[in-house]
């Protein structure tokens, strides 16, 4: 029947096909459905056709495709392996159907299942990570021009996963974008079967443009399968929007007349435990409101006012035994949904604009007052813009920050853009106006040596003096670099140069070594076993790092070889590395902050082992097991990493992290720990309980943070969030603070 159906929708133009276009609609006979055919280079292309739902047709969300307009539409079916067995026939039939009308999009899929006592589904969370489940993917080009998406993936459970896609130099999947729409899920006796819908207000798209691309993908879990509809081989896949398919037939889309507002009330206190005993209570009752409205159908300006970030996840603990600053990541949404735009030079190691420098000193918050955000894109230009007011706090003084991101996209997988961010501190006569702007470029091609891919990236950035006393030139206060890529299989392997100056230090940047000259080629085979049952894939890489200073003294030489690195059918994976490193330094370094351990200036030449074991994660209880045993400057460091995570039942994850580093010198033995717990807690993809506990013995703090999110519908929240630190004092935990903060938002759409 299915050969039938694509030959019939092959000759889709030949003259004999209306006369079954009639008696299809005489006889409500399905006419939507795939189209597979080869062009005139021989490639195969995935072509879909959305059904346009008539004035009479009702949806109604529950997971069941029960509605009469899904039985009109031919689904595709047409799926292939990318793993364990590239291009092979899936071991479980998928069929999937798209239908829309002028405000939502719908998708449907029956994931058939010969086992569905099988079928995993452990998570309940949003963008909770699924390498425990079974699992739907898809992605929405809106733009067809394979270079930026929209991702969603659900679970039997119906969790609602998505996020930004970008594509470059590696993939960037921005998860922390949140957008608004729905899906429902139900397990049968053939399988389960997913029912999804999307607002067109929560995308950005060209009206005029009615092909979108598009993307599929399931994983069986229990057989660590992965199935794709378009771009299958394993040098490309759902991550690659250029390899998608094209959702064609849409027209006459409504986005409404494209305003959102979003208020907020948060109240919070707080009580600091002082140094003679006594307590500073506090509290707090605010209100805010994030207003946001399309200025074009793919153009976005956001309005925020008093800003607050009580529902910020804490950071996790860690030790730096390092010369150089810890990078700590974005977690405030605010932020994060314009990630991707504000993506500069990705993998190559620069950072012109780091947004936790806005809003955060040292990790303690300063209260953003306002700030004006756009977002968006026209034609092939994105654009990007931030401009926030901070508010005066202790020793800090009001701030403006400015970021503004401009890209401009040419031939078919590259792109040249600018970036420009500016820092006024208000009231201060010592800090100028500092300013940095920088450009990059990228260069790709999914056709190199015929079809494979080859991406070359370039960038430079400049800032101005951070103050009134400073004294540098030009190109001491510059990076600039080159990265080429080719991201193939089985063969791989990168190599990238850059430079930093001496004075390099972006105000509203992060960099955490200035002052070298960087080489860094790295190369790698990968090979699937497929007649194995025991072996999925091995893997042998070796990786070599030569860093000068500005006089082409090395500085820093590491050689990693990675002879050994496992995959098993069963998703256990086991890996063993050696190394051979060089570390000069000029000056001495005190290693834990408190001047009891400080390393002498002077030439270090040490070797690496490092073996790691994973265990399966669809597993009830899965670990990680990490040995590390290596030279540290004048003795030997031996770190330990173990973390173990059970599911006893769906919606429940309780995972124990446990780090710790013996370090042996000449001049004392000492030992740093850390350990953490983490429990999620989530009855159902609407509500999160998040319970995390975390111990350092080098600053001996014991913390504890709460979170309960209830999701009232899709952009719309409730949080109630509690933490509590402790400090350890001759044995005991002396109370340091306690916080509580309840916040709710609630988004009106017109």
């Amino acid at each position: 029947m299915l050969a039938k159906q694509n030959k019939i929708y092959t000759v889709f133009n030949n003259p004999p096909l209306y006369f079954f276009i009639l008696l299809s609609f005489t006889f409500g006979c399905p006419i939507f459905a795939q189209s597979n055919q080869s062009g005139s280079d021989g490639i195969e292309t995935y072509q879909i056709e959305a059904y346009r739902l008539g004035v009479d047709e009702e949806f109604i969300l529950d997971g069941r495709l029960n509605e009469p307009f899904w039985n009109r539409i031919i689904p595709i079916t047409n799926f292939r392996q990318q793993e364990p067995e590239e291009g092979n026939t899936p071991s479980e039939r998928t069929e999937i159907y798209v239908a829309y009308d002028a405000s939502y999009l719908y998708i449907g899929a029956k994931l058939f299942d010969s086992n569905p006592d099988g079928i995993l589904a452990y998570q309940k969370r949003r963008n909770q990570g699924l390498g425990t489940d079974d699992r739907f993917m898809w992605i929405l080009d809106t733009f067809n021009d394979g270079r930026n998406a929209y991702f969603f993936e659900t679970n039997p459970a119906a969790i609602r996963g998505d996020g930004l896609l970008t594509v470059g130099q590696g993939t960037n999947l921005n998860k922390s974008w949140d957008g608004i729409w729905n899906v429902r899920t139900s397990i049968t006796e053939e399988g389960w079967i997913v029912e999804v819908q999307i607002p067109f207000r929560s995308l950005d798209f060209n009206p005029e443009n009615s092909n979108w691309g598009i993307n599929f993908q399931r994983t069986i879990r229990r057989n660590n399968e992965e199935i794709v509809w378009s771009g299958w081989r394993r040098q490309q896949g759902l991550f690659r929007p250029q390899n998608a398919g094209t959702l064609s037939g849409l027209t006459d889309l409504s986005q409404g007349i494209g305003l959102e507002v979003t208020p907020y009330m948060t109240t919070s206190g707080n009580r600091s435990w002082l140094a003679d005993g006594e307590t500073d209570d506090n509290g707090n009752f605010d209100v805010g409101f994030d207003a946001s409205y399309s200025i074009t159908p793919s153009v976005r300006t956001s309005l925020t006012i008093n800003t607050d970030f009580a529902e910020t996840e804490v950071d996790q603990r860690r030790v730096n035994l390092t010369r150089f600053p810890l990078r700590f990541p974005e977690q405030r949404n605010f932020f994060l949904e314009g990630a991707n735009i504000f993506s500069f030079a990705p993998a190559s190691g620069v950072e012109p604009f780091f947004s936790r420098r806005i809003g955060l000193n040292e990790g303690e918050p300063i209260p953003v007052n306002g700030g004006l955000r756009v977002l968006g894109r026209e034609g092939n230009t994105n654009m990007g813009l931030y401009q926030i007011r901070t508010g005066e706090t202790g020793d800090t003084n009001r701030e403006d920050f400015t970021a503004a991101r401009i890209s401009q996209n040419i031939l078919t997988e590259s792109n040249i853009g600018l970036i420009y961010t500016r820092r006024a501190t208000l009231n201060d006569d010592i800090y100028n106006n500092r300013h940095t702007v920088g450009a990059d470029m990228e260069f790709g091609t999914s056709s190199f040596l015929g079809n494979k891919n080859l991406q070359f990236q370039a960038f430079f950035v400049w800032h101005n003096t951070n103050t009134s006393e400073e004294d540098s030139k030009f190109w001491d206060r510059t990076s600039r670099g080159i990265r080429i890529n080719f991201p193939n299989y089985p063969f791989y392997g990168w190599m990238s140069y850059r430079e930093f100056g001496d004075s390099y230090d972006p105000a509203v940047g992060f960099t955490s070594r200035n002052a070298f000259r960087r080489l860094q080629p790295t190369i790698g085979y990968e090979r699937n076993i497929n007649r194995s049952n025991i072996v999925r894939s091995w893997e042998i890489q070796a990786r070599y790092e030569h860093l000068m200073n500005l006089d082409f003294e090395p500085e820093t030489l590491n050689f990693t070889l990675t002879p050994l690195s496992i995959e098993f059918e069963s998703g256990d994976e086991i890996k063993l590395s050696f190394g051979r490193n060089f570390e000069r330094i000029y000056t001495g370094f005190d290693i834990l902050r408190d001047d009891s351990v400080i390393i002498p200036s002077g030439d270090y030449r040490t070797w690496s082992f490092n073996s790691e074991l994973n265990t399966a994660s669809y597993r009830v209880l899965s670990t990680e097991l990490e040995y590390t045993n290596e030279g540290f400057w004048t003795g030997t460091r031996n770190i330990y990493e173990v973390s173990a995570t059970v599911r006893p039942f769906p919606g429940i994850n309780l995972s124990a992290d446990w780090s710790r580093s013996d370090i042996s010198l000449p001049e004392l033995d000492f030992s740093t720990n850390i350990m953490r717990f983490r429990g999620n807690i989530d009855l159902t993809p609407n509500t999160a309980l998040t319970n995390i506990v975390q111990f350092d013995d080098v600053t001996e703090i014991l913390g504890l943070y709460n979170r309960f999110r209830w999701t009232i519908k899709p952009g719309s929240d409730l949080y109630l969030v509690y933490s509590y630190n402790w400090i350890q004092i001759e044995n005991r935990f002396e109370p340091i603070e306690t916080q509580g903060a309840l916040k709710i938002n609630y988004t009106h759409r017109f």
